[in-house]
């Protein structure tokens, strides 16, 4: 048997889920499918969310138990919604109850992509355009029984992620054979955010430019290097507006261009790598178009001296590898361009 087909066989034993009072569910695969990566801890937590984006959280269920996670890619032209039919169906004839249904913004869009437990890219790929979100429960003898179904595309493939949470001491759920178990999962990757009980926790805050900064200093560093970046800015998650404030490079960059007549830059956002491009680069020429307008709020003069773009995830600075890497990679940073 190829090792590929082996790993698949592997983590649909590991997604079934059979309590004692009811009938196993097998929960279908599309034809072709490849499966990228797996985790399972036992026990562990993972957060399934029952409702979409709201007042700074995702609603949900921290289910407590052993936590299996599986993604797959599938070479087809099928739209998100023909992806998640089968699943649909499956656990309506296995006697769950459906929690949440949703695609895309209905579901809470970036927010509550970033909100739920997600396999990494390239292993499960996350369009912030075009993706559907299933979550259903079942109550047995033993216990609650969960399964979260996440379906998306880019252009050439669909991906599909299952998430199954049992209790840790049914004996009827199937392991995975240790040889096809990626690395133990950190907890963060499995659990989300808190539940309803608790907001959700802030995005990390990208390191603060200088308190004292001067425009002299902002000048001497375009001079040197040609940009900055603005890293004492800060947004709402999953928004393009900039958080209301006192921002130090603002000022000085505000002051250095009344000081300057004749400079003109460009204001150039950037993401980390999660998610598609086109969806990253809309998002970051809408975080850097917010700065501008922050600008030209204080001063109209610096409407034809100040541009916006979005970079996307096209020139990160840092491994989008790892938590920290990503953040530093989420920025908007000042262009010194030529006078037009």
């Amino acid at each position: 048997m190829r090792p590929g087909r082996a790993l698949a066989l592997s983590l649909v034993c590991a997604l079934r889920l059979a309590p004692a009072s009811a009938e196993p569910v097998d929960l279908p695969l599309p034809a072709g499918a490849t499966a990228t990566d797996s985790r399972v801890q036992d026990p562990g937590s993972a957060l399934v969310a029952g409702g979409a984006w709201a007042n700074g959280a995702v609603p949900g269920v921290p289910a407590e138990g052993r936590i299996a996670m599986g993604a797959w890619r599938v070479s087809t032209a099928e739209t998100t919604l023909a992806l998640m039919m089968p699943y649909r169906q499956a656990l309506t004839r296995a006697g769950f109850t459906t929690m949440l249904d949703c695609a895309t913004d209905l579901c809470g869009g970036f927010d509550f992509r970033y909100a739920i437990p997600v396999l990494a890219e390239p292993a499960m790929h996350v369009d912030l355009g075009d993706f559907r979100y299933l979550s259903a429960r079942r109550d047995g003898a033993g216990g609650a029984e969960y399964v979260a179904v996440l379906v998306s595309r880019s252009n050439e493939s669909g991906f599909v992620q299952i998430l199954t949470a049992a209790p840790s001491a049914r004996p009827e759920v199937a392991t995975v054979p240790s040889s096809t178990i990626a690395p133990p999962v950190p907890p963060s990757v499995l659990t989300g955010p808190a539940a309803t009980t608790q907001p959700a926790a802030p995005p990390p805050v990208e390191p603060a430019a200088p308190a004292g900064e001067t425009p002299g200093d902002l000048a001497a560093r375009l001079a040197a290097d040609g940009r900055v970046a603005l890293d004492d800015l800060a947004f709402t998650s999953g928004s393009a507006e900039l958080s209301p404030g006192d921002y130090a490079s603002l000022n000085a960059l505000a002051a250095w261009l009344s000081r300057t007549p004749d400079a003109q830059v460009t204001l150039v956002g950037h993401t980390d790598a999660q998610g598609s491009l086109a969806a990253n680069v809309a998002l970051s020429k809408r975080r850097a178009e917010s700065v501008r307008a922050r600008l030209i709020a204080g001063d109209g003069g610096l409407s034809a001296r100040i541009s916006a773009e979005g970079a996307g995830y096209l020139a990160p600075r840092a491994s989008n590898l790892t938590d920290e890497g990503r953040q530093k990679n989420r920025r908007v940073e000042v262009i010194l361009t030529p006078t037009r």
